[in-house]
């Protein structure tokens, strides 16, 4: 082949490749207009501004007991095994009484928003029951291998509900619902890790793609991950989601990274995310002990007229009262709150913060002010000392002076013995409710020192 040819090759190759790519484009536009008809906007780019302002996200005790009933009447044609009637039953009684777990809480929001023409998309290695059996999005058929979905049946005009079990490559699943939910942006297109701590055998997508996309390529993606994660004394490969990790990637409003504690939190949360007129990857470390832990029930009220918190106050702290601050995140709160009432603490105001971020700077400024008679300010929390939140809030909000009471500074997320679990827990409780700065370095260094 002449030098001659060779470049008349090229030259023709390159102008397939630029038809193509336009023909690509035009079929992409005609698609997506297709798909969301009136639906159908230009999102706008994030500010910090769309985290400051109130997100509609509230839903009638109406419609949500209408969606409720029919997400828990199963068909009279088929038959189901005995322990699907008993878990029917249960929810049903949690409507009648208006108080919601965990479970009724995530699958009311998948309801109510396929209802509202939002399509939801659920995959992850065992999404349909939930890695610890609270969701059961899916019925088996007793003796064959027929399943039923009850939010496929919401409505006659809803939008599709998807859940799959997928197969156990974390990378290769994580980087198909990122293109998924790329190209579904009217929908809420979620991955669950069994628990968060695989995470770990994806994180190039995360760092490539779920972090840095906006900013490399303007690229907006509204996926939502969820990463079982809480310090219970199951070991080291089952406890951390890596918090850490996602909050050193946290730059210039990249995403969200949130921690819920409450079922009405967390519905309000995942309703926001299709609700925001934006479009930012939302990671969001979900419970396990707490799914069915007896503190963890909603209101059904809270549904309707709340929204998603950023930060929840002390419920029961008296501001003339309160001498200490203790901000906290996730499952550590409950154990917090326990040891607080068992011991008639009542200088102690406990903070959960559920957005760290995009840190609600207006939230916690307004709990600091309404406590403006405390002295000392905690940061609490599970995870090393080098690991979980505190690197990060440490380094952004060092003005406020936090000290922090956590476990050792380790290699390894957590211990593999029980026994070893609890000590660290109790120093952690002694040191959060330390009552002077001697007392609290006393008890900050017991912790430190709780592996010697």
């Amino acid at each position: 082949m002449s030098l001659e040819e060779s470049k008349s090759r090229i030259k023709e190759f390159d102008q397939l490749l630029e038809s193509k790519y336009n023909e690509s484009e035009l079929i992409e536009k005609v698609r997506i207009k297709k798909f969301l008809g009136n639906e159908f906007k230009d999102f706008e780019l994030p500010h910090k501004y769309d985290f400051e302002s109130e997100v509609k996200t509230g839903v009638s005790i109406k419609i949500l007991k209408e969606i409720a009933v029919k997400i828990n009447t199963l068909p009279d044609d088929l038959k189901f095994f005995k322990k699907v009637d008993r878990i029917v039953s249960d929810r049903q009684t949690m409507i009648n009484d208006g108080r919601l777990d965990w479970a009724m809480a995530e699958l009311l929001a998948y309801g109510t928003l396929v209802n509202e023409g939002h399509p939801v998309r659920l995959s992850g290695q065992d999404s349909e029951r939930g890695t610890f059996a609270h969701r059961h999005a899916s019925f088996v058929v007793e003796g064959t291998d027929e399943k039923y979905f009850p939010l496929k049946y919401v409505s006659e005009k809803q939008a599709p509900f998807h859940v799959y079990n997928s197969l156990l490559s974390e990378y290769a699943v994580l980087g198909f619902e990122y293109g998924y939910a790329l190209s579904r942006p009217n929908g809420l297109t979620i991955w669950e890790a069994q628990f968060g701590d695989f995470l770990n055998v994806a994180q190039v997508i995360v760092d490539q793609y779920i972090s840095s996309a906006y900013e490399k390529w303007g690229m907006m993606n509204g996926l939502t991950l969820f990463l079982p994660h809480g310090f219970e004394g199951q070991g080291p490969e089952h406890s951390s989601g890596r918090i850490e990790r996602f909050l050193e990637l946290s730059a210039n409003n990249n995403m969200q990274i949130v921690v819920p504690t409450t079922p009405a939190n967390m519905f309000h949360l995942l309703r926001r995310q299709v609700k925001m007129n934006i479009r930012l990857p939302l990671v969001v470390f979900t419970p396990k002990s707490l799914l069915r832990h007896p503190m963890v029930i909603s209101q059904i009220k809270e549904f309707e007229t709340g929204r998603f918190n950023e930060v929840i106050d002390d419920p029961i702290a008296v501001p003339e009262l309160v001498e200490n601050i203790v901000f906290t995140s996730g499952r550590l709160y409950y154990d917090l709150e326990k040891f607080q009432v068992e011991n008639g603490i009542t200088n102690t105001a406990v903070v959960r913060l559920e957005q760290i971020f995009p840190i609600p700077h207006k939230q916690i400024s307004q709990i600091l002010k309404k406590y403006n008679k405390s002295k000392h300010l905690i940061w609490a929390q599970d995870e090393p000392e080098n690991m979980g939140a505190w690197p990060f809030i440490n380094r952004k909000l060092s003005d406020f002076g936090f000290k922090v009471v956590s476990r050792k500074e380790s290699a390894s997320p957590a211990v593999g013995l029980m026994e070893k679990h609890k000590k660290e827990l109790e120093h952690i409780l002694n040191s959060a409710f330390a009552v002077n700065e001697r007392e609290l370095a006393e008890t900050t260094g017991a912790v430190k020192k709780n592996h010697e």
